[in-house]
């Protein structure tokens, strides 16, 4: 495998990481340690389920007295590691990532932050009072042709950006999967969606405004089709005993029956069963009692489903982001930048930038290691960047390799509340204003 050579590890030994929260997000950063195994080894891992401590374990050859049900047994106990993956769930961030940090961990923080603003400010603080880096999961930032975007916007090649169009399509079962059966359903457990699901592209278009400041911004969004009332006549509580199930686009059967029968055991069918590797009998069970089995008009979900975000900048520059859940396309974001020399349309494929003087069409593209087999070819393969940036920093005691430290990250996150603060008191919110943060 390749590296930059400006982040080659300057450490003679690996960085030792702790993992917090064995899930799939975890498992993923985990990784790194098997394509890099002379420059990060996973030394500990924090999970309540035994099932997902055990595989990782096994995995990672890790000692029994550094395996717990509970990261607080380990950050009570003399320092062993350099750096702490935390990758629970978002409800419980901030105290491990506080706790973490007063030891003198660096940390690697699952996006987003916390659920609250509060809970973040109180994260990079704790962060910059033991003076340790703190890289959020921003995983798009580091996304090659993602990173193309900023680089072409700052060598002025639309000149000044005037207006930034940007579109998260989630996709159908994505969103029937993580957002109406699943762990982001329910804002009272997890958060609201545009935190969970796209606190990423809030992020990116901060990104891409450059110093600019956001002063304004409102939201408009709700629950549609995933509600009681849009229930099928003659439709069952669960897909396996519902006489109209082969009608439904969203039925459990066809989302991860269907997939474990072609021999498809990854996300999402990995997902729904937690305590054993899914095969036809464990699925079977699972969509027979378990929460992903249910009928989607018949859940607990109460986050919206598609929302809108128009923000405005310092010097006019606006901006405005779409989120929708039914779509073909999964995560495949689409972004227009119009500038006052040129417009730059990116379609998760290639970078267009189209020149007003000279009329040309110029195409951009990025080549990302081929890392798929390693499991970490996940958006993009910008996984991998992520680690390979955070175990650099560390490495080489240099944070500036992270692209999603904690100030920037932190004021994106504001946003992010500001907006959807926006959508439910159904007025214009003026960022930064006394009201609510």
């Amino acid at each position: 495998m390749g590296q930059n050579s400006s982040q080659v590890s300057s450490m003679s030994s690996p960085v030792h990481v702790i993992v917090v929260g064995a899930g799939c997000r975890g498992e993923i950063y985990g990784q790194f340690a098997f394509i890099h195994p002379k420059r990060m080894k996973v030394v500990a891992v924090a999970d309540p389920r035994k099932f997902a401590r055990t595989k990782m374990q096994q995995q990672h050859k890790i000692e029994d007295k550094n395996v717990s049900g509970d990261w607080k047994n380990i950050v009570e106990r003399e320092k062993f590691a350099d750096a702490v993956l935390i990758c629970t769930p978002d409800r419980i961030h901030k105290d491990p990532a506080v706790a973490f940090a007063k030891k003198g961990y660096h940390i690697l923080l699952e996006k987003p932050m916390a659920t609250t603003a509060e809970d973040c400010r109180a994260i990079v603080e704790a962060c910059t009072q033991a003076g340790v880096m703190l890289s959020v999961g921003h995983v798009l930032r580091y996304d090659p042709l993602i990173h193309k975007i900023k680089e072409l916007i700052d060598a002025g090649v639309v000149g000044d950006v005037i207006h930034i169009q940007h579109f998260e399509p989630v996709g159908f079962y994505h969103f029937a999967h993580s957002f109406v059966r699943g762990s982001w359903r329910n804002e009272a457990e997890s958060s609201f969606a545009l935190l969970a699901k796209s606190c990423h592209d809030i992020d990116l278009i901060h990104h891409w405004a450059g110093a600019r400041r956001c002063v304004k911004v409102t939201s408009f969004g709700s629950v549609s089709h995933f509600r009681k009332e849009s229930k099928p006549t003659g439709a069952g509580d669960r897909c396996v005993d519902c006489s109209v199930e082969g009608t439904c686009p969203y039925s459990a059967c066809k989302i991860y029956m269907d997939r474990v029968k072609r021999g498809h055991t990854g996300w999402p069918v990995s997902v729904i069963c937690p305590n054993s590797l899914p095969d036809i009998e464990s699925v079977t069970e699972a969509l027979r009692s378990g929460p992903y089995g249910r009928c989607v008009y018949e859940c607990d979900n109460d986050v919206c489903s598609n929302q809108v975000v128009n923000m405005e900048f310092e010097g006019g520059l606006t901006a405005a982001f779409s989120m929708v859940a039914f779509t073909e396309d999964i995560c495949q974001r689409k972004t227009t930048i119009y500038g006052s020399k040129g417009e730059m349309s990116y379609d998760s494929k290639e970078i267009c930038v189209f020149d007003f003087l000279t009329q040309r069409t110029t195409k951009h593209t990025a080549s990302s290691e081929a890392l798929k087999h390693y499991g970490m070819g996940g958006h993009g393969g910008a996984d991998y960047h992520l680690m390979n940036a955070f175990i650099s920093a560390v490495a080489n005691n240099d944070p500036s390799m992270i692209r999603s430290g904690p100030e920037e990250t932190l004021i994106s996150h504001l946003l992010v509340f500001e907006a959807e603060r926006s959508r439910v008191e159904g007025r214009v919110v003026y960022c930064g204003d006394s009201a609510g943060q």
